[in-house]
């Protein structure tokens, strides 16, 4: 398995500077070796693109950490090359949708991913989205994407789980991102955007462990975790717990 750190918050557009110390701190943390990406500072297109040929360069199962959300674009812009049919699970409490940037941000990676027809709408599915505007709002109903609310999750997260499952088989090949702030702030307040009413820890490595069975799932990536933000070292010890789950 790779792990590759991502140590960059240029894509938070200077709203969450502080997550480029996570993943250092979570590899310190698992004591593991990690391979990193070259960052460009004050130029989110040039890391971007470094990213970008980081990641097409990578063979085999892969983890990377970041750093903000907006590294997914990259690395799954990478993942989807030459593939039949890649989709993308994400766990977030946002939807990541709001603008159409240029190079893209973490409030926007998804619409562009989806704009620039490099990730089927179809082959989406949002878990823990619980914070809306009208603008995502009208991008989730536009192109019809798949997502679940956490009350969904809490009444029948058994059978929820199932239908993710069953969805994500028909990917040729399947990426996952995890947000932090899926979890609710008591759970992890070391992150740029608390969303209160989020998952707890137990939710969460359900779903992990089960996904976890899949054959298709090949990349997955942890993100927005603050360290500047953190509460008795919480939440770089949950990320931690996340990537040794997916070690495991």
């Amino acid at each position: 398995m790779n792990i590759i750190k991502i140590e960059t918050s240029q894509g938070s557009l200077g709203k969450n500077i502080g997550c480029e110390e996570a993943p250092g701190l979570i590899v310190k943390e698992l004591k593991l070796n990690a391979d990193s990406i070259d960052i460009i500072n004050n130029n989110l297109e040039e890391t971007n693109n470094s990213i970008y040929e980081k990641a097409k360069s990578v063979k085999g199962n892969t983890i990377f950490i970041g750093g903000d959300h907006s590294i997914t674009y990259s690395t799954f812009k990478a993942f989807a090359e030459g593939k039949k049919n890649p989709g993308l699970i994400i766990f977030d409490a946002h939807i990541d949708g709001v603008n159409n940037f240029n190079p893209p941000t973490h409030e926007d990676f998804l619409k562009v991913l989806v704009e620039t027809r490099i990730l089927k709408p179809e082959n989406i599915i949002l878990i823990g989205t619980r914070a809306f505007n009208e603008i995502e709002t009208d991008f989730l109903n536009k192109y019809k994407i798949q997502y679940y609310k956490p009350e969904q999750i809490f009444t029948n997260m058994e059978d929820v789980c199932d239908v993710i499952m069953e969805k994500a088989r028909e990917f040729s090949n399947l990426y996952i991102s995890l947000d932090i702030d899926v979890l609710d702030p008591a759970y992890a307040p070391g992150t740029g955007y608390p969303e209160i009413n989020g998952l707890n820890t137990q939710q969460l490595f359900y779903f992990l462990k089960r996904l976890k069975l899949l054959k298709n799932l090949e990349w997955f990536d942890l993100v927005e975790i603050n360290p500047k933000l953190d509460l008795r070292n919480i939440t770089i010890k949950t990320g931690a717990e996340i990537i040794k789950s997916m070690l495991q």
